[in-house]
């Protein structure tokens, strides 16, 4: 599997439009709303790299609301740690 974490950056108003409808778009497997640079985080999990532009330039780019994205490929991973638990914030209970 073949991850990208994109950064998106959206119109102001549309920013819980936008997270919904790129959550739904096939090969994007989390969306965050995050602070900092970006107003949303995407990770997107495809099985061949062509599939990238499927998901990015041809579908995630296009969405309404949508004003820039930038895309970091990842290389390797150095830790089995899901995820969620990554990019989760509080305490454990």
């Amino acid at each position: 599997m073949l991850t990208a974490i994109v950064l998106i950056d959206t119109d102001p108003d549309r920013i819980p439009e936008v997270a919904s409808e790129v959550a739904a778009i096939d090969g994007v497997s989390e969306v965050y709303s995050v602070t900092g640079k970006a107003d949303l985080v995407a990770m997107i999990r495809v099985r061949e790299h062509h599939e990238f532009a499927d998901v990015i330039a041809d579908r995630l780019s296009k969405v309404r609301g949508v004003v820039r994205t930038e895309t970091f490929i990842a290389f390797r991973a150095y830790s089995d740690v899901d995820l969620e638990q990554a990019f989760a914030l509080g305490l454990d209970d």
